[in-house]
């Protein structure tokens, strides 16, 4: 019993620093930018002109929407926080650090499951059938918790300059594109892509998607989920301890 009450506790705590980060972080013009206009012009840039499926260019949109508005703050919510000052005084509270960035997280996650129903919308308006919303629903959902822990995985380097923090993601992020399977299917990709491909949760998502909107994937449905899961489960845990390992160089 006192085990579930000290676990309801921090479920509260994470979710009212969830609710300080929106307020505070998600109403700014950089979020918008770098989570909603550059994976919309990089959308557009790869689909003009081309003979693309519309059912992919969707699934593709979606994954890029997820991708860029789970991970648009998250990995500087730490950096200003040690600039501010201000993560000395949450430290200093009964939270313990794993609430603290699980709270980070909440907030990324949500930010990006309200987002992706702009794509959604846009391929519903154009036609595009949607073979199964649970599936895709339930897609969304952990892709967008995974997006938001490699979000606070970005975080971990020991710095308090938000832009180090944006360069490394940005060196990250945009490469998982070009192997993930949004602007090449898996199956076109050189073989080596193919196998770098396998490392990437975005490549699980984009199968499912695809599944979704085009009625058939690369992978079973069940791996693309399974996978999701695992990599989301992966990226908390090294996130939870790397942030513990440097903490003290940010206080």
């Amino acid at each position: 019993m006192m085990f579930i009450r000290g676990f309801n506790k921090q479920i509260k705590l994470a979710l009212a620093i969830a609710k300080k980060d929106i307020r505070i972080y998600y109403l700014k013009a950089s979020v918008f930018t770098f989570g909603v206009l550059i994976p919309l012009f990089l959308f557009l840039a790869f689909t003009i002109g081309r003979s693309i499926p519309i059912g992919q260019q969707i699934s593709g949109l979606l994954g890029m929407t997820i991708l860029f508005t789970a991970t648009a703050v998250s990995p500087v919510i730490m950096p200003w926080e040690g600039t501010r000052r201000t993560l000395e005084r949450l430290i200093s509270t009964p939270v313990s650090l794993s609430t603290i960035i699980l709270g980070d997280v909440i907030a990324s996650f949500i930010f990006g499951i309200i987002i992706s129903v702009v794509p959604i919308i846009a391929g519903i308006v154009i036609g595009v059938s949607m073979e199964n919303p649970i599936i895709l629903v339930v897609g969304i959902i952990i892709a967008s918790f995974c997006f938001s822990c490699i979000g606070e995985l970005f975080a971990t380097p020991p710095t308090n300059v938000p832009s180090t923090i944006m360069m490394l993601s940005s060196l990250i992020k945009f490469p998982l594109l070009f192997v993930s399977g949004i602007f090449v299917p898996i199956e076109q990709l050189p073989g080596w892509a193919q196998t770098v491909s396998l490392f990437s949760p975005l490549t699980y998502f984009t199968d499912l998607t695809n599944y979704v909107t085009q009625g058939s994937g690369y992978f079973p449905i069940p791996l693309d989920i399974g996978m999701l899961i695992l990599f989301t489960v992966v990226f908390l845990l090294a996130a939870i301890y790397l942030h513990k390992r440097t903490l003290q160089s940010r206080l």
